[in-house]
């Protein structure tokens, strides 16, 4: 295979139709890290028609329930074997460190194995009582059809494994995009499932841009659901694309995520470190490049400076560096646009009135290295309002916003001011406090004193603008299937309607 054969269509590697390539970059050091094939709408039609060929008379949505399940934990299997190799293509693709690399496999592995317990376990079909013993009655599952996986350069392996997993447990055939940013490790994964015995034309995967590729996928009529994880504007663009056709849509669009901490999660000097800590956590894991990061912290007034003055002080330790360096904490942003982004958004809230803390610029160059990669300093912002454009849209970089609350009513309209509803946690040593708040969030996940952990059994989405749809959980396998129900007389008569 050559090093520009990342487009899989129908069993075959190859590389673009066009000829075209595209240069991967290692956002560490802003130098080449691979090449792969781009590709274009050509490309794109031959991958949907492999992928509607090999579901309309191809084995495996005929295949088994047992053998489907089996298929998916030898995929586990081979993630776990390649475990080192697919963290380091993550690491130097994404800029994240190696560590989260190492996770971030061991959770797709998790992913692939729920889905293959899930499906395995389930029943022939949920009976319905039609009232009389002269009718069996059943609702049954179908997968969908060919589905389109549009999959963000932040998560590429993760995300797409959210998506591949159910969607291959269901029976269904696909076309994976991969962000054109980082497309490294979904190549990887479509080999390893190949290798591990999928039916030729079930996974088809083309590199490439999101104009022209993501947007054929997303309208093509052989189309029959499209899955899309990513920023608001472009999944708006997904929806409106796959209007026409009235296909099902599935949409994550991240989110503006509030970590809510009352002062009494600070009462003890192990709460207060806790707390502290956690937010960091919330907030800068991945250099803040994640949906569900806690960007806004919201705290009770009393204890406002204190905690943020620690925050400050700990935020400006952390250390930089290439994500396969021992020793580094927080890896580059993934490209120089994210990196402008991120300096857009500090200067304008400071230009609005934000107090800065630590952090709002670059490091210098004698501070990390290699010192040409995208690098940001983690940024603590202070006295900051749902007016500013900082607070308000996702900046996916590693700034932290402070509003500060008196009441829990009032932290409860902060929190719930966004036009995302993500993710979100609340901070608290009273029980009935933590979950009464909790009760009260507009959000798809809420932790209690906690922040990031999620578990592939319990669903993934949100409220508002986050998007459409679940991922995870039965919820994320019944988004690739239909439900059909069969109603069979037993004992079929005339009905007489019409008198002859």
């Amino acid at each position: 295979m050559s090093a520009v054969e990342t487009i899989h269509v129908d069993g075959v590697w190859r590389a673009a139709a066009s000829g075209a390539q595209r240069e991967v970059l290692d956002p560490a050091d802003a130098k080449t890290l691979a090449l792969v094939a781009e590709g274009g709408a050509e490309d794109t039609d031959a991958a949907i028609a492999a992928a509607r060929r090999a579901f309309d008379e191809g084995p495996w949505p005929r295949t088994p329930v047992a053998e489907r399940a089996a298929l998916l934990r030898r995929v586990a299997e081979l993630l776990q074997r390649d475990r080192e190799t697919i963290a380091l293509i993550e690491s130097r693709d994404t800029g994240k460190t190696l560590e989260e690399g190492r996770v971030d496999v061991d959770d797709v592995t998790n992913a692939f194995r729920y889905f293959a317990e899930l499906v395995v376990g389930e029943s022939a079909g949920r009976v319905v009582d039609a009232g009389t013993a002269d009718v069996h009655s059943v609702v049954v599952h179908e997968p969908v059809g060919v589905c389109a996986l549009i999959t963000p350069w932040n998560y590429p392996l993760l995300q797409a494994s959210w998506k591949v997993a159910p969607a291959l447990a269901a029976g269904n055939t696909f076309v994976i995009k991969p962000s054109e940013v980082t497309p490294l490790s979904t190549v990887h994964l479509v080999k390893l499932l190949v290798e591990a015995g999928l039916p030729i034309g079930v996974a088809n995967v083309v590199t490439g841009a999101g104009d022209p590729v993501g947007a054929r996928m997303s309208e093509h009529p052989d189309v029959d659901l499209v899955s899309f994880t990513g920023g608001l504007v472009s999944g708006t663009k997904v929806a409106q694309a796959a209007a026409p056709t009235v296909k099902k849509v599935a949409l994550e669009l991240g989110g503006k995520n509030p970590n809510v901490v009352f002062a009494d999660a600070c009462a003890t000097d192990e709460g207060f470190d806790t707390a502290v800590d956690q937010a960091l956590n919330a907030a800068f894991i991945h250099s803040g490049q994640v949906c569900s990061a806690g960007a806004r912290l919201i705290i009770e007034e009393s204890v406002r400076e204190r905690f943020v003055a620690e925050l400050a002080r700990r935020a400006e330790k952390i250390k930089l560096g290439r994500g396969t360096e021992d020793g580094v904490e927080c890896g580059p942003l993934v490209s120089a646009q994210q990196l402008a982004k991120t300096e857009a958004y500090v200067d304008s809230a400071l230009a609005e009135g934000a107090a800065l803390r630590c952090g709002g610029k670059r490091p210098e160059p004698s501070d990390v290295r290699p010192a040409t990669g995208y690098f940001y300093l983690p940024t603590v912002l202070d006295q900051c309002h749902r007016e500013m454009r900082v607070v308000r849209e996702e900046t996916f970089g590693p700034i932290l916003t402070v509003e500060s609350f008196q009441t829990e009513d009032e932290a409860v309209t902060l929190a719930n001011d966004t036009e995302y509803g993500l993710a979100g946690a609340v901070w608290s040593a009273d029980t009935a406090r933590a979950r009464r708040v909790a009760a009260r969030l507009r959000h798809g996940t809420v932790w209690i004193n906690d922040y990031h952990p999620y578990l592939p059994q319990a669903e993934w989405g949100g409220f508002g603008k986050s998007g459409v749809g679940r991922e995870l959980g039965p919820s994320g396998l019944a988004e690739y299937r239909e439900s059909k129900h069969i109603y069979e007389n037993l004992r079929p008569s005339p009905v007489r309607w019409f008198g002859g």
